[in-house]
């Protein structure tokens, strides 16, 4: 069953308003959640072609924002990307997708409440625009004759719902 927040007939994500996502943010100041710019064609977002909702910010490229359902409220969390080189092709910890059509990058956030103010982070791999809805969904290869395209494919998209949701929860508990 689908968490509350997706819809329960096709897994994806329900519609978020402008206040709702500014509140939901986890790990970021009244100032960040204030100045944060939402997405390009917020307005006419294809809701039902997301598993969340994630994305950079325009005006400060380092930033990024990933907003999820978890136990039916959204709980946002607001990345950093960390510079440097990856020294191989990196894959997503979220899409798990070893074929990528996008770079994978680096990103750091701020656990939530105290810990988080005395600098405690957690680290992990994403694709660089938060493009994991999109790569979930394209048709994966034939592994072998009367391979299952489609459950695959569905099998990939609940396993990434599944992964923002470990990681949402890991950052909730993380905060105690």
């Amino acid at each position: 069953m689908p968490p509350r927040g997706q819809d329960r007939k096709t897994n994806t994500m329900l519609p978020l308003s402008e206040k709702q996502i500014r509140s939901s943010f986890l790990n970021a100041s009244l100032r960040e959640r204030n100045t944060l710019n939402l997405p390009e064609g917020f307005d006419s977002l294809e809701w039902e072609h997301l598993d969340f909702i994630g994305w950079r910010d325009r005006k400060y490229s380092a930033q990024g924002y990933v907003v999820s359902w978890i136990d039916g409220v959204p709980r946002g969390i607001l990345f950093r990307h960390v510079e440097g080189v990856i020294r191989s092709r990196a894959q997503c910890a979220w899409c798990e997708d070893v074929t990528l059509p996008n770079d994978v990058v680096y990103f750091t956030a701020k656990r939530p409440g105290a810990a988080g103010r005395n600098g405690n982070t957690v680290a992990t791999l994403l694709c660089a625009n938060f493009e994991c809805c999109t790569n979930v969904r394209r048709p994966a290869p034939p592994a072998y004759v009367g391979f299952d395209v489609e459950a695959a494919r569905q099998e990939r998209m609940t396993g990434l719902v599944h992964q923002v949701q470990v990681f949402m929860g890991n950052m909730l508990h993380g905060a105690d």
